[in-house]
């Protein structure tokens, strides 16, 4: 007997919708403590400087950013202000010629900018699907992805280049007072950035505001490394600003590979291996689920879809066995968070001739290929 079951919540807001996600955190996203006191912070902080957050769209949402109102505008408005913090910074790269304070405006634009798949993703996946676009639209949030991958990587390439022909042919830096007054206010801009959404995570319970704040934070010393290039200048070092430059660049260079290596990942359904473990354990936990076979999980925009196969009790009713799957796939959306579908199918014990056999010769040779039809043997029991 073999039944398949498949619940699709819509839009996280029926019966499997918010309530099965509140105070879930996903793997992966923002939600690692950072242990009391001030050196505990301290050095999370220094070390983000060198190995920074990631900047996947995903990361950047819990369930309770989600569902709030104000955390969302708190996201939106954070970003705002990023924005014109590099367009101010802009301004003055054309008119102090500082290729550093060009690495940290590029840098802030680049922050802002990873959030580019977010706005997609609640524009656009919230549209219905249909059937040519039978599992929505969330995948565009994977598109808007590559596109900001590439704008990081052109960017990137023109601050090192700069910085580089900066140091062959060294030129003074002008307006240095003005650009003192963009390095404060590219740190500015991110601490305020950094406290309003520290702020406003605790107040609703978002760790990734949180810790997206914190990686703000961090960021606003970035800002503060142009001072560095604006004082050498001053006393005559010209090499120290390209010098500035090319460590902000190097910067960028750890965005663009963790926002390079997620875009990577998503493109070909990666999913966090603890992910499949907790499902696995899960399933097994089900009452009368037997066995567990494959389990499957792929991200579309934001949110996960999986597959998997049970095995139950051969002489169960299809009432019976449905019931089964109903209840494997409640047990899949409480254990792993951001989950928000699962196509159940039940195979049985071994009890004469295998359903699945007209199906084997499907399968030959696909490495690792264990559908539904796979032999009994291989399910866990």
């Amino acid at each position: 007997m073999d039944t398949h079951h498949d619940h699709h919540c819509d839009d996280r807001a029926d019966a499997h919708g918010d309530h099965h996600h509140a105070g879930h955190i996903a793997p992966g996203e923002h939600g690692h403590a950072h242990g009391p006191g001030w050196w505990p912070r301290a050095w999370h902080e220094v070390v983000h400087l060198v190995r920074p957050h990631s900047h996947e769209a995903r990361d950047k949402i819990d369930s309770a950013l989600e569902t709030s109102r104000e955390g969302m505008r708190t996201l939106w408005l954070s970003l705002g202000v990023l924005g014109a913090t590099a367009v101010v910074q802009a301004v003055i790269v054309g008119l102090s010629g500082s290729v550093a304070l060009l690495g940290d405006t590029i840098h802030n634009a680049a922050d802002a900018l990873t959030a580019l798949p977010l706005g997609v993703a609640f524009v656009l996946g919230r549209r219905a699907a249909n059937r040519r676009y039978t599992y929505g639209y969330g995948r565009a949030e994977d598109l808007a992805g590559i596109a900001i991958v590439l704008t990081i990587a052109a960017s990137s390439a023109l601050a090192a280049y700069e910085a580089v022909d900066r140091l062959l042919n060294p030129r003074d830096v002008t307006h240095l007072w003005a650009v003192a007054i963009a390095a404060l206010a590219g740190f500015a801009g991110n601490e305020w950035v950094a406290r309003y959404r520290i702020r406003t995570g605790r107040r609703i319970g978002s760790a990734a505001l949180v810790a997206d704040g914190l990686h703000a934070r961090t960021d606003g010393f970035t800002s503060l490394a142009v001072l560095l290039g604006a004082g050498g200048a001053a006393i005559g070092r010209r090499w120290a600003d390209p010098v500035v430059g090319l460590l902000i660049t190097a910067a960028i260079l750890l965005v663009l590979r963790d926002a390079a290596r997620e875009v990577y990942r998503r493109l070909m359904d990666a999913v966090d291996p603890e992910l499949v473990d907790t499902a696995e354990s899960t399933l097994q936990d089900v009452q009368g689920v037997l066995g567990v076979g494959q389990v499957r999980m792929r991200w579309i925009g934001h949110t996960l879809r999986a597959e998997a196969d049970i095995v139950v009790d051969p002489h169960l009713t299809v009432i019976a066995a449905h019931e089964r799957a109903v209840a494997a796939e409640h047990a899949l959306i409480h254990a792993i968070p951001r989950l928000t579908a699962a196509t159940v199918h039940t195979a049985h014990l071994s009890h004469g001739a295998d359903p699945h056999a007209s199906l084997t010769h499907h399968h030959a040779g696909q490495a690792g290929a264990t559908g539904p039809g796979s032999d009994i043997a291989s399910h866990r029991h």
